[in-house]
């Protein structure tokens, strides 16, 4: 066991950094998910940090495409990462196109549309602490080995473990280093959402529907729509998506 994630960590710190800013907590992670890709033959690797109402940010991805991929995720509500956190079990779909439509009847076209076939989603937590997903990506179908799962469950505790890590370097109420945009946005998302819910006399629950609604008709990610609710750029109407 020591031994696979020594390896695995080693991969890491050889992974070169993609420019200076890429540091702390949210450099780790980035070549992490770098360092993923080759290792477990897929196409895209990213992590996400998830709390308890299911709010998701990406932290850190191998591609822009990934973090894409992730974000529709939060901007639809629904997925296998969504899952994941939910069930704290990994989420394992090798053939994408072959799930019944009634299971994610949004994500899995969307995600199609970009060229994803399979996607195994595996919970970062220890013990009752959850702390978000780590995602697999895949363009061909097919499941994953034995020892392709077991080295994928292995990234998912190094990813953990560096999440733990980074947040006692910052110390208590800090956001480990790196990370401060992600929070951020979810914050403005929350924001967005008691903002909508005002305007539009609705729950908060569909306050939510409807930013999500409005940034997928748009095809916009959730944070951007709900950045520009918070700075009145936008403003939701009852009629309008």
């Amino acid at each position: 066991m020591r031994t696979r994630f020594a390896h695995i960590e080693e991969l890491i710190a050889r992974e070169p950094c993609a420019d200076q800013s890429e540091t702390g907590t949210a450099g780790w992670l980035a070549r992490l998910c770098r360092a993923a890709v080759s290792e477990l033959a897929s196409s895209g690797v990213a992590v996400s940090l998830m709390d308890e109402t299911g709010s998701l940010g990406v932290a850190a991805a191998s591609d822009p495409r990934s973090a894409l991929v992730v974000e529709l995720q939060f901007t639809l509500g629904e997925g296998p990462c969504v899952d994941s956190f939910a069930t704290r079990r990994p989420v394992l779909v090798p053939d994408l196109p072959g799930e019944p439509a009634t299971r994610w009847p949004a994500y899995a076209g969307a995600v199609e549309a970009h060229g994803i076939r399979a996607v195994f989603a595996f919970p970062l937590q220890i013990g009752a602490a959850r702390l978000g997903v780590l995602d697999v990506f895949r363009d061909h179908a097919g499941s994953l080995t034995l020892e392709t799962l077991t080295q994928a469950l292995s990234f998912a505790e190094v990813a953990t473990k560096s999440l733990l890590e980074g947040q006692e370097a910052a110390g208590e109420g800090r956001t480990p280093s790196g990370l401060d945009d992600v929070l951020e946005s979810r914050f403005e998302v929350y924001q967005a959402q008691g903002m909508v819910m005002i305007q539009l006399q609705v729950g908060l629950t569909q306050a939510m529907s409807r930013l999500r609604a409005h940034a997928f008709a748009h095809d916009r990610p959730l944070g951007d729509v709900a950045r520009d609710v918070v700075a009145r750029r936008l403003v939701l109407q009852r009629d309008s998506t």
